[in-house]
C-alpha cells in the first residue's frame, strides 16, 4: 500500500456495497470502525440499505466490533453476504 496516506484508510466495497457506494475503494480519515462506515452512510446514503447486511475485515482480519480503532494506513473490506456456492 505504498501509494496509500499514512493519514488514511482505504474502504474497499464488493458486491452490492460496491453497487451502494458507485465505486470499488474510498479514502477517509481514521477513526473507529462504526465512525467510518458512519461516514461511508452519510456520504452514500444507499450504503445505509447494505451496512446492516455486511461484514468487515481490519487489515485482513474479521472486525466484529464497530469500537475498533482503525489507524491511518489501515485497510477495511466491506464485505455483503454473497449468494452462491
Amino acid at each position: 500500500m505504498a501509494d496509500v496516506g499514512a493519514g488514511t484508510v482505504q474502504v474497499h466495497l464488493f458486491a452490492a456495497a460496491r453497487a451502494a457506494v458507485g465505486q470499488p475503494m474510498v479514502e477517509t480519515e481514521p477513526g473507529t470502525l462504526g465512525e467510518i462506515l458512519g461516514r461511508l452512510e452519510e456520504q452514500f446514503p444507499p450504503f445505509r440499505q447494505v451496512r446492516p447486511r455486511c461484514s468487515c475485515l481490519v487489515d485482513e482480519v474479521a472486525a466484529h466490533d464497530e469500537a475498533m480503532q482503525v489507524p491511518g494506513g489501515g485497510r477495511i473490506d466491506v464485505l455483503p453476504p454473497f449468494s452462491g456456492g
